[in-house]
């Protein structure tokens, strides 16, 4: 039995917090209650807290403010206190800053390049993509305390959506899109390459502060009637039931979660050659790859998949597989507390 302590400071959306919600409540499911025991401090957040809630995960809630937010420690300190964990696992820089040293195993779990000054005094580092190993041990973290383990997906069908709500006819080829709207999703490279794929629809699902950039390079370029930006989502399983692919056009990729979703819920990949899908996806098996910035070359492979029904099949079988042995709840879960159960002082 592991008693472990998690901390969460990070905002609403975003990637690393939409896991953090489902390995929790993974964790809090009762025929793990044998394996581990666990209590959980997140940013205030209503949303979160309910999600938490409903899963019958132990948790509060603290400030997790900046700089000058000194009560946040004190309170943690005392809460982890008197929980008396095994290992406490904070999650990204600021929960990081915040988790007091104490009698226990203090673990970092991050998603992104980022400088690991945060995690100083910290025992290991948890990393969910191979790169970030090498970004991690580059800045002189041991290689013995920094640590890959995956992200899991919920593999639970969707639920077709209208299109004609969102102003796409039915039997159009329908590519989806998922992720904050920022430079390194490299969203206007696909909108680039959109034009190249006639008659195709294009949805984006999320925000953040290219969007006004995004919309006025699809006017431009006269594919405005065919990009429909849905900003913030939570029915990913719902986009993934109704589009015909999914496309990861980043520019900057640490893992590429969205190739996993669409893994596991039976839709082809078309992704460019950032580093997280590079790792995850074999280029003709269980998707396909285009170089980066590279609009031409990412419709050819757009149009290959929509041409092709017998390629994008394969893709799709491949892809489930390979979900299937590497990245489902069970596998992970178990991952993640052999690991954190071997952590030793």
């Amino acid at each position: 039995m592991i008693r472990l302590y998690q901390t969460m400071a990070g905002a609403r959306h975003g990637g690393a917090e939409v896991f953090f919600e489902r390995l929790v409540s993974a964790m809090a499911k009762p025929e793990r209650g044998a394996v581990v025991t666990q209590r959980v401090a997140i940013r205030r957040d209503e949303r979160r807290a309910g999600i938490l809630r409903s899963a019958g995960v132990d948790f509060t809630e603290l400030g997790f403010g900046g700089a000058l937010d000194f009560l946040t420690p004190w309170q943690l300190r005392k809460d982890i206190r008197a929980f008396a964990p095994d290992v406490v696992l904070a999650w990204m820089n600021r929960a990081a800053s915040k988790t007091p040293p104490g009698d226990y195993i203090r673990a970092g779990r991050i998603g992104g390049y980022y400088d690991i000054k945060y995690y100083r005094g910290f025992d290991h580092l948890i990393c969910n993509a191979p790169g970030l190993i090498d970004h991690v041990t580059g800045q002189g973290w041991s290689s013995e305390r920094a640590h890959y383990l995956p992200n899991f997906v919920d593999a639970a069908p969707g639920q077709v959506l209208d299109r004609n709500v969102f102003g796409t006819p039915k039997d159009a080829p329908l590519l989806l899109a998922l992720g904050r709207l920022h430079r390194n999703k490299a969203f206007d490279v696909l909108i680039r390459a959109l034009a190249k794929v006639p008659d195709a629809y294009l949805w984006i699902a999320g925000t953040g502060p290219e969007e006004g950039a995004l919309k006025a390079l699809a006017m431009e370029i006269g594919v405005a009637p065919r990009v429909v930006f849905l900003g913030w989502r939570d029915d990913t399983a719902d986009l993934l039931a109704t589009a015909d692919l999914l496309v990861c056009s980043s520019r900057v990729e640490g893992l590429g979660n969205v190739v996993i979703e669409a893994w596991a819920r039976d839709r082809p990949v078309v992704a460019a050659r950032s580093e997280g899908p590079m790792h995850l996806i074999r280029d003709g098996e269980t998707g396909l790859l285009a170089d980066l910035e590279d609009a031409e070359g990412l419709a050819a492979q757009l149009k290959a998949v929509i041409a092709d029904k017998a390629l994008a099949a394969s893709l799709v079988a491949a892809g489930r597989a390979e979900y299937e042995a590497k990245f489902s709840e069970d596998t992970v879960v178990r991952q993640y507390l052999e690991l954190l159960s071997s952590f030793r002082r």
